[in-house]
């Protein structure tokens, strides 16, 4: 779920919206529908919109619209940069299957250590490491099956493996695990109004 076309919050109801939020950059094009299907491949049950990171999950102690200011004036100062995604890894401490990240990832740990402070700032679990969820929540009897699926595909994968970051999204969670768009950001936007 997203943002609808004419930029209306989607009809989530207040009750239906975890105090639980993320900042993305979803990855587009022929890259990002070949993550998608290869997510779905690996975990059916998944609702995959391939991204990367830039804020993991978190709670706020204030409102979304005070934090979405805070993003957007770190945001609008950062340059877009080029992100490569290189090989599959697994997190050994969770088992999440995933995609590394080669270029590109000094500018997501900059930009993470950035925005991860003040109103924003959350004592994550792990420390950041920029990735592509592949799968998670996968019954460990299935991780090499599946590690070995993701890596194959990968390998057969013949389009671009890099993208550019131009833009992130503040996303939400919802009681039903679905993320929805709050507010979208274009890196080095003040740049450009100069």
């Amino acid at each position: 779920m997203g943002c609808e076309p004419d930029g209306v919050l989607p009809s989530v109801p207040p009750e239906a919206r975890l105090n639980i939020f993320a900042l993305v950059i979803y990855i587009p094009n022929r890259l990002g529908r070949f993550l998608d299907d290869l997510r779905r491949e690996l975990t059916p049950h998944a609702n995959p919109r391939a991204h990367v990171s830039v804020l993991p999950p978190r709670p706020l102690n204030v409102a979304w619209g005070v934090a979405a200011a805070q993003v957007r004036a770190m945001l609008e100062a950062c340059a877009p940069f080029e992100v490569e995604l290189t090989q599959v890894r697994t997190f050994p401490a969770t088992d999440v299957i995933y995609l590394e990240v080669g270029a590109g990832a000094s500018a997501l740990e900059n930009l993470h250590g950035a925005i991860d402070h003040g109103d924003l700032r959350f004592a994550e679990p792990f420390p950041y490491c920029p990735h592509v969820t592949l799968a998670q929540e996968i019954p460990a009897e299935r991780l090499a099956e599946l590690e070995g699926t993701a890596r194959r595909r990968w390998r057969e994968f013949a389009g671009e493996r890099r993208f550019r970051a131009a833009r992130a999204v503040l996303v939400q969670n919802t009681l039903q695990n679905q993320w929805i768009d709050l507010a979208e950001y274009e890196l080095g936007a003040l740049a450009a109004k100069l």
